[in-house]
């Protein structure tokens, strides 16, 4: 059963930064990409950042170009979402998710089958 768990979310001060991570198991993760993705209240969900397997190709939506960083550790399933100069606009529940195809890394929320429950950042002061 694939399985995606996000953490580290929390409240965090503009300016600030946060790490959220999000493991997985029951797939073979180190053969997948793994995107992260948020959604605000009323809006609709957005590709935040994207790797491949390897961590080799990444993609990184407008908003986080700059400020956000993703990356993986496959010996442990863990992929990273570093998010630093956060601004109230950032506010939002994240979540992480595989695609349906092993080796799709991009941003398009619909070639992603597999998705966690999310994990709240809120930035405020």
């Amino acid at each position: 059963q694939v399985q995606l768990v996000e953490s580290g979310g929390g409240l965090v001060q503009p300016g600030g930064s946060l790490r959220i991570s999000c493991i997985g198991s029951g797939f073979p993760f180190d053969q997948y990409g793994i995107g992260w993705f948020r959604q605000a209240p009323g809006k609709e969900r957005e590709g935040v950042a994207c790797a491949s397997s390897r961590n080799d190709r990444t993609f990184y939506g407008d908003s986080a170009v700059g400020r956000f960083t993703i990356s993986r550790d496959n010996a442990r399933n863990i992929v990273y979402l570093e998010m630093n100069s956060l601004m109230p606009e950032d506010t939002a529940v994240y979540f992480c998710a595989a695609p349906s195809t092993y080796s799709y890394t991009g941003p398009s929320a619909v070639r992603y089958a597999y998705w966690g429950p999310g994990t709240q950042v809120t930035v405020s002061s």
